[in-house]
């Protein structure tokens, strides 16, 4: 049948079982706005394109499918950019479409054109500019497969506004056939190599980062830990993939980490990095992180083997199948030494409240004591509170746990939480922000009062930029600048878009909000004051080993 480029569009994305997309219109993409008018795609319009993007991100984060996001040319698709560049650094599958000048216009300064292909090429797996109405279909049908195979990622489609309305032949998708993973002669190999450090190795552990979530592989990642009764760390980005609960567990490592973690990983003689691409906040200086240890280095991409850390062995492709050979032909540990010696590490990261005095590692005990099992996802913004949430949150289950971890950007926090929310309706999200990120999307309340989702947001308040308080308390002399905010009413804010607010002070007022905004239906918003002065514990400074803790 001969149907328009914009209905091509909206077929394609229902071949890709897309039900939700996040965007704005404007001018080049109004042909697409008007076939999705009779599609049942639900469209969400957002305040912001940067809302879109990193709600589609969210959304694909909570749900395992790839997001969507709209926009139009010119700033439509550049106010997209800082949404791709998280997306692309935390391995996120994302689709964006966005409209373009048309074809004959590209290259002329025409109103609203901007070279957007260009301007993404390092911040996405790939990019399209489509200039053949013929080559439409089948270009985004490459885009879901490029976005989700492999390792994940953003991909963009740029289709001008005389494609969308041209009228051409369009064939539905052929059923696509599945071939089954088979692992190499080599890489088999590796795992027998693998398979005698590992027998060798006196103290193990293993680190799990995102690419564990990002692989479905939480299983595979436990029955390999429980057979070899080694201890489990995890990065930033990896956390909810083995159950905070789960007994040989010991946190989070890097910059912020729980001493137990990192004292752990300085003391291992053998690495086992599931998805992880050894990223300066988990290792400090790499050369003393790696030494005298033997690393073996799980991931779905070859270029993360030995980009950062030297991997004695490196064993790429699909992470479940590795996992799965390594757990069936290593043979059962005990290493009670080992354990023994990490007993001894106690974790002096207090979570208790100061008096009646509200502090944020007691706050986000409290939550978690106050949602233990319950069906929650958590999303945070960037900075302290991140931080603080990472360390005292106990996230049991993958895809619960949603932060800008790689280019950690200031503004994710809520247009995730948004989209994680209409990924996943029946389970509540709890939003977590500072003030100073809150600030720059917060206008997203509108969408969510809109929709009547049933987002908490829970705003962390030090009256300021609070990690770069910290940076410049420790490396700076105390010398603040840029750094402090003046006071804003949240809950005056929160009550202009209809959202019921409040603004806590000690530690029984935030029980006695957070438990009524757990009982309420709608959306609601806490403003949690604490004290500028509080600081995130422990840290290492960058480029330290490890386990150099600064005395702050």
């Amino acid at each position: 049948m001969r149907i328009s480029g914009a209905q091509i569009i909206v077929e394609c994305l229902k071949e890709q079982g897309v039900d939700t997309v996040f965007g704005y219109p404007g001018g080049t993409i109004l042909p697409l706005y008007d076939a999705l008018l009779s599609a049942p795609i639900r469209h969400i319009l957002t305040v912001h394109e940067q809302g879109a993007a990193h709600a589609a991100d969210g959304y694909a984060r909570a749900s395992g499918r790839v997001g969507v996001c709209i926009a139009t040319s010119g700033p439509g698709a550049t106010n997209l950019v800082t949404g791709l560049a998280a997306a692309f650094m935390d391995s996120v599958p994302v689709v964006a479409v966005t409209g373009q000048v048309p074809t004959a216009l590209i290259g002329r300064d025409a109103f609203q054109e901007v070279d957007i292909t260009g301007i993404t090429m390092p911040i996405t797996k790939h990019n399209f500019l489509v200039k053949d109405p013929a080559k439409l279909a089948d270009t985004l049908r490459h885009a879901f497969r490029i976005a989700a195979s492999g390792r994940p990622g953003p991909v963009l489609v740029d289709i001008p506004r005389d494609i969308q309305a041209a009228e051409v032949l369009f064939e539905p998708a052929a059923q696509p056939t599945t071939v089954p993973f088979a692992l190499s002669a080599a890489v088999l190999a590796r795992i027998g190599a693998a398979v005698e450090a590992i027998g060798r190795a006196e103290r193990p552990v293993i680190i799990v980062g995102g690419g564990a979530v990002a692989a479905e592989a939480s299983a595979e990642v436990a029955a390999l830990a429980e057979k070899l009764a080694s201890p489990v760390v995890s990065t930033l980005m990896g956390l909810g993939a083995i159950p905070a609960s789960h007994r040989l567990f010991l946190g989070l490592t890097g910059m912020h980490g729980h001493k137990p973690a990192n004292n752990c990983i300085h003391d291992a003689d053998l690495i086992i990095a599931v998805g992880s691409r050894f990223s300066d906040r988990v290792t400090g200086d790499r050369a003393k992180y790696a030494a005298g240890k033997t690393v073996i280095h799980i991931d779905v991409d070859p270029a993360e083997i030995d980009k950062n850390v030297a991997a004695g062995i490196g064993l790429t492709g699909d992470m479940k199948t590795i996992l799965s050979f390594l757990a069936e032909r290593v043979a059962a540990g005990r290493n009670e030494p080992w354990w023994e010696r990490i007993a001894a590490w106690q974790d002096d990261n207090r979570s208790e409240p100061a008096g009646d005095r509200l502090t944020a590692p007691w706050l986000f005990a409290e939550i978690s004591a106050r949602t233990a099992g319950a069906d929650c996802i958590f999303a945070t913004d960037v900075g302290q509170h991140q931080m603080w949430a990472a360390q005292h949150l106990k996230i049991e289950t993958p895809r619960t746990w949603l932060t800008s971890g790689g280019l950690g950007a200031m503004g994710f926090g809520l247009p995730a939480a948004m989209g994680a929310q209409f990924a996943a309706p029946g389970k509540r999200v709890i939003h977590i922000a500072g003030d100073g990120g809150f600030k720059m999307t917060g206008a997203e309340l509108y969408t969510i009062a809109a929709h009547r989702l049933p987002v908490i947001s829970v705003i962390v308040n030090n009256n300021g930029l609070g990690m770069i308080r910290q940076l410049q308390h420790a490396f700076f002399a105390k010398r603040y600048t840029a750094c402090e905010l003046p006071a804003v009413d949240f809950t005056a804010f929160a009550a202009a878009f209809g959202i019921p607010a409040r603004s806590v002070d000690t530690p029984g007022d935030f029980t006695a909000a957070f438990a009524a905004a757990l009982a309420a239906a709608g959306p609601r918003v806490i403003v949690a004051n604490i004290a500028p002065e509080d600081l995130v514990t422990p840290m290492v400074p960058p480029g330290a080993a490890i386990n150099a803790y600064l005395d702050i």
